[in-house]
């Protein structure tokens, strides 16, 4: 819901401040008084594009500060904005509410910030979208467009043609993809198997070496070994023989293991126990030295004996290298790059039987979407008798007793180049995002009158009063949400005027309403009455400010939209009994 709304340098506004509330709202004024630049205000909140030319004149830049709060509307609204603002790092105010501001420079550069954090446009959209819908003046010719129409029905019925959307949308993702990857293995089949080729031939040749994860790096160590081997082997075997002394020559010399056990059988036989004490760390002394000779006898052993070895390690070395110099910078890189091809291989078929598998798996694909389709075409086509019965309903009551709406869908048909051709029922269509079906509403403003698309059928304020009816009807589907009017009642008056008050008065127990009206009649219903008035300093400059208006300042102002019948007892009283007859009205509504 909006709460407050204030205005910098916008049009005819130096500073304005307005307060809302839940309920109705009407926004009246002379004309020229700046009611619009109210709304102008709020589809700049939305994300609107930015005109430099409603600045002030004079004023560096015009500023809007909107305050939201999001209790009002429904979990799925709420989710949407707690979604936005965790996007955008944007804050609360301390109360809970969200503050959005838009900035607009006299040359022509624009600025967004959400709970305090700068962001784009488009992020105020995002924000804006659940909890705020505009109905400018021109806005009405949206519904004048089959994409809309279709949204709205599609909105009508939420409950039944949503899942089946839904699950038509999963159908023909997955349908697309099986037909895109066919139709781009029949087109480029030629290519696909000199890719085949490529791969195939690279993955033989990786095979016939057939590396090991790390091999390339172990057989630097082995090559760097093997390079100094007769070094090492003569620095273990002295080391061994200086431990457990010469095998070959025991007249050189005993080694070191027999004489300290030469020295242990000394201290033992002694007879002082100081001395004896000596014996066991002498004997483990021995049992590291046997250690040691053990592991310089099992490295001795190890050592390769073959005077080839380090040859053949150099040359699978050198089959290694001609791996990574082709595929990978190292060896777990051609492996894995060997994986990658062999899955990347498995979807490269092009043989005929590769072929009509997949082409059996598109027509079982086509069936599904198929199927989807004709079910959600079925629950529009079901639902588009209930839409129209109850707008028009709602159009009786706005003063169109005789007129109905009437909601086509039909199908699309296919263009000659189609991206999704589908065929239902015999019938070559095109499967979009939304389905294979438009839909068109048809108004008949009279008995006898033909059916003709909105677009040729309604004027201006017929055009006004079907939003309204629509709205009436879809108003359950975004319980919360705030809804503007600019001069919904734009071509209407006397009882039919009274019946839009009546059906805003409605609109209004669900959602807050705000209205820009200049007729007394609709004026009359509303909760809260909020009027822009304008002030010249006698220089030739003129201000426009918002102000609530108290009970009595009601009176007087329905008085003025009664033909300016203000200042006379006579309007006075007419505008008083306005009052009381629209709230016995708003009884009944």
């Amino acid at each position: 819901m909006l709460t407050e709304i204030r205005i910098d340098g916008l049009g005819v506004i130096s500073t304005a401040t307005a307060q809302f509330h839940a309920g109705l709202t009407v926004l009246t004024g002379e004309t020229g008084a700046g009611k619009t630049m109210v709304v102008t205000s709020l589809h700049l909140l939305s994300g609107a594009r930015a005109d430099a030319g409603r600045v002030r004149l004079g004023a560096a830049r015009a500023v809007v500060e909107g305050r939201f709060t999001v209790d009002e509307v429904n979990t799925t609204a709420q989710k949407q904005v707690q979604d936005v603002l965790e996007s955008a790092a944007a804050e609360r105010d301390d109360d809970g509410s969200i503050i959005a501001i838009r900035t607009v420079g006299s040359d022509g550069r624009s600025r967004a910030h959400l709970g305090g954090r700068g962001v784009p446009a488009a992020v105020l959209a995002d924000f804006t979208a659940p909890l705020l819908t505009v109905h400018g003046q021109n806005d009405q010719l949206r519904l004048q467009r089959p994409e809309q129409q279709l949204s709205a029905l599609d909105q009508f019925a939420a409950d039944t043609v949503g899942p089946l959307l839904r699950k038509y949308q999963v159908q023909r993702r997955s349908w697309l993809d099986a037909r895109n990857e066919l139709l781009e293995r029949t087109a480029h089949s030629r290519e696909i198997a000199l890719e085949a080729d490529r791969l195939k031939h690279s993955l033989s040749e990786i095979d016939a070496i057939a590396p090991e994860p790390g091999e390339d790096v172990r057989i630097v160590d082995e090559v760097r070994r093997l390079s100094d081997l007769d070094s090492l082997r003569e620095a273990a075997a002295i080391a061994h023989d200086a431990l457990a002394g010469p095998a070959d020559s025991p007249e050189d010399g005993s080694g070191a293991l027999e004489l300290l056990g030469a020295a242990r059988a000394r201290v033992e036989s002694a007879h002082d126990p100081a001395l004896t004490a000596l014996g066991p760390r002498l004997g483990e002394a021995i049992a590291v030295v046997v250690d040691l000779t053990t592991e310089l006898s099992g490295y001795l052993s190890n050592l390769p004996s073959d005077p080839g070895a380090l040859d053949s390690l150099l040359t699978r070395q050198a089959e290694l290298k001609s791996l990574t110099r082709k595929y990978a910078p190292d060896i777990d890189g051609v492996i894995a790059w060997a994986d990658e091809a062999r899955t990347r291989l498995g979807s490269l078929d092009v043989s005929e039987e590769a072929l009509a598998a997949l082409a059996a798996e598109v027509d079982i694909a086509a069936e599904r979407v198929r199927e989807a389709a004709r079910k959600l075409t079925a629950a529009r086509t079901k639902s588009a008798g209930k839409l129209a019965s109850a707008v028009s309903t709602e159009l009786g009551g706005l003063a169109m007793g005789r007129a109905k709406l009437e909601v086509v869908v039909r199908p699309v048909s296919a263009s000659p180049q189609d991206s999704a051709p589908l065929t239902v029922d015999g019938q070559e269509l095109h499967a979009g995002s939304t389905g294979v079906d438009e839909v068109e509403f048809r108004l008949s403003a009279h008995s006898g009158a033909q059916s003709l698309p909105l677009s040729k059928s309604a004027s201006g304020g017929e055009l006004s009063r079907v939003m309204l009816a629509l709205e009436v009807v879809l108003a359950s589907s975004d319980h919360g949400a705030t809804m503007v009017f600019d001069e919904v009642d734009a071509g209407v008056g006397g009882r039919a005027a009274v019946e839009i008050g009546r059906r805003l008065a409605r609109l209004a127990r669900t959602h807050q309403v705000i209205v820009v009206t200049h007729l007394p009649q609709v004026a009359a219903f509303a909760d809260t009455h909020l009027v822009v008035d304008k002030s010249d300093d006698g220089k030739g400059k003129v201000n426009s400010g918002v102000r609530a208006l108290t009970k009595d300042e009601r009176v007087i102002e329905l008085a003025r939209m009664l033909a300016g019948l203000d200042d006379t007892e006579t309007g006075r009283a007419h505008a008083e009994e306005l009052l009381e007859t629209a709230r016995a009205e708003r009884a009944l509504a």
